[in-house]
Formats: structure tokens, sequence, C-alpha cells
């Protein structure tokens, strides 16, 4: 069984961009006040997921891993 991922936008610092949708349409969406929500709370390990958090310009998405709540992205230093 693989990992499961709790995935959190920080709504007071995302600028509605677009692009975790277009990286992962299935996981993301815009609100109609053009900010990003996940679509669920935790979702299966998944490259597109991370590539929307790696690709957004102001950092606003957080996955850790469900459960323990250890830092996929971003990583801990």
């Amino acid at each position: 069984m693989g990992d499961r991922w709790a995935v959190e936008v920080d709504r007071g610092v995302c600028i509605g961009s677009g692009m975790c949708v277009s990286y992962a349409p299935d996981a993301f969406a815009l609100d109609s006040a053009r900010q990003s929500r996940p679509a669920a709370s935790e979702t299966d390990a998944d490259e597109h997921v991370l590539a929307a958090a790696e690709g957004c310009p102001v950092e606003a998405i957080m996955i850790t891993l469900a459960g323990s709540g250890e830092a996929v992205f971003p990583p801990d230093e």
C-alpha cells in the first residue's frame, strides 16, 4: 500500500496563478475568488500533486504524510 498525503493550500499566500490546476487538474481547483483549493484533504501519493506543489510560484501548497505529519513538500530543511 502506498503513502497517503495530506494536502493544504495557504489561501493567504495563494495568488491564483492556476499552475496547480495545470499540473494536477484532478487534485486542485480554483474557487470563485480564483484561489486554489485541494479537491480532497487527503490523496494517494501522486507525482502530479508533487509537481503542482513544486511548481507553485509562491509555495502555497503544503504536502505532509497523512497520519504522521512528516513534511513531503516543502521538505524540512
